[in-house]
């Protein structure tokens, strides 16, 4: 039984590779190629009595990307299973994939024999996703989840805030009406607590976490 592919990439170079790969596979038939996901939604749109099996999409793409096609797809047609194939890896993206139910991520110097193993495990019902994708989507729950523990009062907001923004101890003794070496504790307990090395790793944490503008 052959499976109904469609293919939405905007480099040619990278399409003509996978096509070649999957041209030489029984198994596959390629009922369409798009430059972007738009093109793709509209296909599906108009060919409702179509049997489409899978769409392998890049992420980064004109018009409508791949986790916006990946989301629509997942909306319009649960039975469409949906690969990513792309050189971004970040990990906003992967998770963005994953909520939206992909069913699978792949990077684009993957090896022909991983690709083929990924269209087939993604055929038979599983997820595939590299070995690389696991590692950076498994990175990033781990440091979340590290974060979520770290909770600050108050006053520790307070504090780094005005060392972030470059205040002495002594001004920020001044201001927050608390003496210099109270500051001191406080400095030293969120060095700590925070798991930094300095007063710019404070400095860093209190950027990121928008206590003040960089």
């Amino acid at each position: 039984m052959k499976h109904n592919l469609i293919i939405a990439d905007d480099h040619k170079m990278f399409l003509d590779g996978l096509l070649s790969i999957l041209n030489s596979e029984s198994s596959y038939n390629i009922l369409y190629t798009a430059k972007h996901g738009g093109h793709v939604q509209k296909y599906i749109s108009i060919n409702t009595e179509e049997k489409i099996d899978l769409v392998i999409t890049d992420v980064t793409m004109p018009e409508v990307d791949g986790i916006t096609l990946n989301k629509w797809i997942k909306n319009t047609d649960r039975n469409i299973k949906t690969l990513v194939v792309s050189m971004h890896n970040t990990p906003e993206i992967i998770d963005s994939l994953i909520e939206n139910n992909v069913d699978g991520y792949l990077q684009k110097n993957a090896q022909k024999e991983e690709f083929l193993k990924a269209i087939e495990t993604i055929l038979g019902g599983e997820k595939y996703f590299s070995k690389e994708i696991k590692d950076i989507y498994l990175q990033n729950k781990f440091e979340k989840n590290k974060e979520k523990e770290i909770k600050l009062t108050k006053r520790e907001v307070e504090v780094i805030s005005l060392i972030a923004e470059e205040f002495t101890t002594q001004e920020i003794a001044d201001q927050l009406f608390l003496s210099k070496h109270t500051i001191e504790s406080y400095r030293k307990n969120l060095i700590t607590k925070l798991n930094v090395r300095n007063l710019a790793g404070l400095t860093k944490y209190a950027i990121k976490k928008g206590y003040v503008s960089s």
